[in-house]
């Protein structure tokens, strides 16, 4: 259940807007995004040119420029994405959301402070599943499409770490990988599990 659901009322003055697979939700002075469907994942870069990512939103979630202080402040797109625009002046509901942003970013922080890159992508998997997955009869089903990239971004590892490591848990069964980049998270314990 999303903390934003107080936000129906306002999102209701504003229409939807649609966008496509890796574009950029545009950034807007004192107004956030709301999104109604797909995932976004919001993004910073450090001096080097290394992407960090600060979270990763769906349904009912809120994103927006005004609710970080990281410079420069990036919003893709990992699937379509409906969304609407939501102006911060007029919003009551601020508290909940900071609220809801808090959480995730010290959920993120604990995933990425584990030593292991294979710790921290089975914790990462874990949450997906928690987070945004849907029951499926094999476990859970993560149907983002996100990228050994867009893993690697989530907890500061490379591409091909990632690859190797999805390889590695698909043989000892504890995920299934489906065709654009999907995932069934096998064992529902999986965030327990150690290599």
């Amino acid at each position: 259940m999303s903390l934003y659901t107080g936000l129906t009322q306002l999102s209701n003055d504003s229409p939807q807007k649609h966008f496509t697979r890796r574009t950029l939700l545009p950034v807007k002075k004192n107004a956030v995004w709301q999104i109604a469907s797909g995932f976004v994942i919001t993004y910073t870069y450090l001096e080097d040119g290394t992407t960090v990512a600060l979270g990763l939103w769906g349904p009912g979630d809120v994103v927006g420029e005004v609710l970080s202080k990281m410079k420069p402040y990036r919003m893709e797109c990992l699937t379509k994405v409906e969304a609407t625009v939501l102006p911060v002046n007029d919003w009551h509901q601020l508290t909940q959301t900071l609220l809801c942003h808090i959480q995730q970013a010290e959920e993120l922080m604990v995933i990425r402070s584990h030593k292991k890159v294979e710790t921290m992508l089975i914790q990462l998997l874990g949450w997906l599943s928690k987070k945004f997955g849907s029951e499926v009869e094999q476990g859970r089903l993560i149907d983002m499409r996100l990228t050994h990239e867009d893993l690697a971004a989530l907890i500061s590892s490379t591409r091909v770490t990632i690859t190797r490591l999805l390889g590695q848990l698909e043989q000892e069964g504890l995920i299934d990988r489906l065709p654009l980049h999907r995932i069934i998270v096998r064992q529902e314990d999986i965030w327990y599990y150690e290599i």
